[in-house]
């Protein structure tokens, strides 16, 4: 497991653009800080991944404006990392059974013809 990761492999994690976690840094400074190297490289840890994680939770899935993702950050940390993974694994498991829905349903008439 790695110790620290670079802004661009945070990016790829949360599907967005490094800007916006140079952004997000700047906003929510009492929640992202992430390491730098001596060269002034941001260094992401696990823990940073997760608030960022949350952060896009409440921006993105939740459309919250970024006060209300802080005043939801400030409330109850722990309560809202659990709701982020129900959410999760809710989307995964709802990706997997449209996937199971495409590949069960039955073939229109006009496919039935055309197979005929």
């Amino acid at each position: 497991m790695k110790l620290y990761y670079s802004i661009k492999e945070v990016a790829e994690i949360l599907d967005v653009e490094q800007s916006l976690l140079r952004f997000w840094e700047k906003e929510f400074t009492a929640f992202v800080k992430p390491h730098r190297s001596p060269k002034g490289i941001r260094l992401y840890r696990k823990e940073d991944i997760e608030v960022l994680k949350k952060i896009h939770f409440f921006v993105k899935e939740q459309g919250l404006t970024l006060s209300g993702a802080k005043k939801k950050m400030k409330e109850n940390p722990e309560n809202e990392s659990f709701n982020h993974e129900i959410y999760e694994r809710l989307k995964n498991i709802r990706e997997e059974l449209v996937t199971l829905r495409k590949a069960l349903t039955l073939p229109t008439e006009k496919e039935e013809e055309e197979n005929n």
